[in-house]
C-alpha cells in the first residue's frame, strides 16, 4: 500500500521516547524515527551534542531523520532498474527531484524500548514508481562510548530491489556558536553539484582546495552542501569527523564502512536556511551513496529477495 494522504503531510512529531546510558541522554521521535536530541552530562549540566527540536514541532531542515530507501535526490524522480523505467513522485518541485525517500515523515513502530536502547521498525510499502517492499529497522543504543545507531533493511519482496540510506544528523559543540568552532572531515574527495543539487561531474580530490577539511578548519564564513567520499577509515573500520569548540570539546560522528559517503551541510540564514534558535548549524550526514545514485549506479545497493543489509554509525563527546 502507498502512503495515506495524512501520512504525506509534513506533520509535527508528537510521540517521543527517551534513553539514557553512559552519561548520555537521547530523545527519539516516532515520526521519522528521528533523533531529536543527544546530550552528555557535564559538570555544569547537560551539554548538547546535536541540534535539537521539541516534540510537537516540525523537525527543522529534516534534522535527525532517516533518509530511505534512497538518500538525497533522484533526478526528475526517474530511474531505470532491471530494465524497467520508474517514475517517482516529485517531492522537491523547485528542483524537480524525488528527495530523501518515503519514511522521514511517517510514524515508526517501537519494537523494543529499554533504559539505554530503543529499536523502531517500518515497512516502506509500495508507492508510485516504487514496487519494492522493504522493512527497515533502527536501533539507538547509549553507553560509555556514546550513541551507536544500527540500521537494517530487508527485502521482503520477490524481486531484487535498489536501496540506499542516509541520516540527516546535525552536530553541535554545546552552546558555542558554529562560527567559533572548527571542523575536521576524514574525506579525500568531493562530488560537485549543480544548481539542482545533482552531480555535475565526477569526484574531485579535495587536497589544496576550499573543500579540504582533513585538518581542522574554522567554520566562520564557510558554506557547504557537499557530498564527500574517499573517507579515511581508522584501524577499527570507522571514519571519524569532528566538530570542536575552541576549548577542544565537541562532537565526533563516526561511521562504519557501509556508509562510504558523508554529506556536509551548513544551515545559514544568509542563504535562507536558518536553524531555529541557532542560526548557522552543521549537518554531517552519513550516507551509503551520493545523490542520484539510482541513475549513476555509484555505490547503489541491490538487495536480493530476503536479503538483509546492516549499517552502523554513531556519535560521542570530545574532550572533558
Amino acid at each position: 500500500m502507498g502512503e495515506s494522504q495524512s501520512s504525506k503531510t509534513d506533520r509535527p512529531a508528537t510521540a517521543g521516547f527517551e534513553i539514557r546510558g553512559g552519561g548520555y541522554r537521547a530523545g527519539i521521535a516516532a515520526t521519522g524515527a528521528g533523533l531529536r536530541l543527544l546530550e552528555r552530562d557535564g559538570p555544569d549540566g547537560p551539554v548538547a551534542l546535536t541540534e535539537t527540536w521539541d516534540l510537537g514541532t516540525r523537525p527543522p531542515l529534516s534534522a535527525g531523520l532517516i533518509l530511505a530507501p534512497w538518500p538525497n535526490r533522484i533526478r526528475d524522480g526517474r530511474f531505470v532498474f532491471d530494465g524497467i523505467d520508474h517514475q517517482l513522485e516529485i517531492t522537491e518541485p523547485g528542483f524537480a527531484n524525488a528527495s530523501h525517500g518515503f519514511v522521514r515523515r511517517r510514524d515508526w513502530r517501537v519494537v523494543h524500548h529499554a533504559d539505554d536502547r530503543i529499536e523502531l521498525s517500518i515497512d516502506v510499502g509500495l508507492h508510485k514508481g516504487w514496487p519494492y517492499p522493504l522493512r527497515l529497522t533502527v536501533d539507538y543504543a547509549l553507553g560509555d562510548d556514546g550513541l551507536t545507531v544500527t540500521h537494517t533493511a530487508t527485502n521482503t519482496g520477490a524481486i531484487p530491489a535498489p536501496f540506499g540510506m542516509g541520516f540527516h544528523s546535525y552536530v553541535r559543540a554545546g552552546d558555542v556558536p558554529l562560527d567559533e568552532c572548527t571542523v575536521r572531515l576524514s574525506a579525500g574527495t568531493r562530488l560537485p553539484l549543480d544548481e539542482r543539487m545533482l552531480p555535475s561531474g565526477g569526484s574531485q580530490a579535495v587536497a589544496g582546495t576550499e573543500y579540504d577539511f582533513t585538518s581542522p578548519r574554522t567554520l566562520s564564513g564557510v558554506a557547504l552542501d557537499t557530498p564527500f567520499s574517499a573517507l579515511d577509515v581508522d584501524v577499527d573500520g570507522r571514519s571519524r569527523h569532528e566538530l570542536r569548540a575552541p576549548d577542544g570539546t565537541g562532537t565526533v560522528l563516526w561511521a562504519a564502512r557501509e556508509f562510504g559517503w558523508l554529506q556536509a551541510f551548513v544551515a545559514d540564514p544568509d542563504a535562507g536556511k536558518s536553524y531555529p534558535g541557532r542560526g548557522r548549524a552543521l549537518a554531517l550526514e552519513p550516507m551509503t551513496c551520493p545523490p542520484d545514485a539510482f541513475n549513476s549506479g555509484i555505490d547503489q545497493l541491490v538487495l536480493a529477495p530476503g536479503q538483509q543489509w546492516t549499517g552502523v554509525w554513531g556519535m560521542s563527546a570530545l574532550g572533558s
